[in-house]
């Protein structure tokens, strides 16, 4: 399986609370939403709409997983909705409970055993294994050398501090573009992969 991260993303690199004003107060994160503006139906949505028909499975840090789980069981009916309902999920945390998982098709990886499970996830025979938002475990994935691809939507707007999902242990990372679009609204979507070692 391809591990694959999307994400909205600033200018500066800042990733915390893309969709509404409570998601992610961290920090004295002010700028929740900031996406909404930014948001084009068209370009963007046939983005995801393309990187979800490629995803067998969702894997997510709890915070996002619990952000997601409470917004998208109400939405049953809508396509989309339905795929986010009925496609497997991982939730990679230290402290919610099996009982506790109570959006369908989930499965928790503890949170000390993370890296040693999403490689042998990454290791079977499968579609994408996608990852949205999380940004501490996209940092881990980065600094593992376990992302295939990055597909990131940067927004044009600076937030001035924030949650990044880039690892700051001073190591060089090379990556090569394989894609970019731009939206009407500003937005260039870029797709990386790691660069190939000679």
């Amino acid at each position: 399986m391809r591990i694959v991260i999307s994400e909205f993303i600033s200018l500066d690199g800042v990733v915390q609370a893309p969709g509404g004003p409570q998601e992610d107060t961290d920090g004295g994160f002010a700028h929740g939403g900031w996406t909404h503006p930014f948001f084009d139906p068209e370009v963007m949505g046939g983005v995801i709409g393309e990187a979800m028909a490629s995803t067998e499975a969702l894997l997510f840090g709890r915070r996002t997983w619990q952000t997601m789980a409470g917004a998208w069981p109400e939405r049953a009916g809508d396509p989309f909705a339905d795929q986010m309902n009925a496609i497997r999920k991982y939730v990679v945390t230290g402290t919610l409970a099996d009982s506790e998982l109570t959006w369908n098709n989930t499965t928790r990886i503890p949170g000390g055993e993370a890296v040693d499970r999403i490689r042998e996830l990454r290791a079977a025979d499968g579609g994408d294994l996608s990852v949205m938002g999380s940004p501490t475990l996209v940092r881990t994935l980065l600094a593992e050398g376990l992302v295939d691809e990055l597909r990131l939507m940067i927004m044009p707007v600076l937030l001035g501090g924030g949650k990044t999902i880039f690892p700051a242990d001073g190591a060089l990372r090379t990556l090569e573009l394989v894609s970019t679009v731009t939206s009407k609204t500003g937005v260039t979507i870029c797709t990386y992969r790691p660069a190939a070692t000679a």
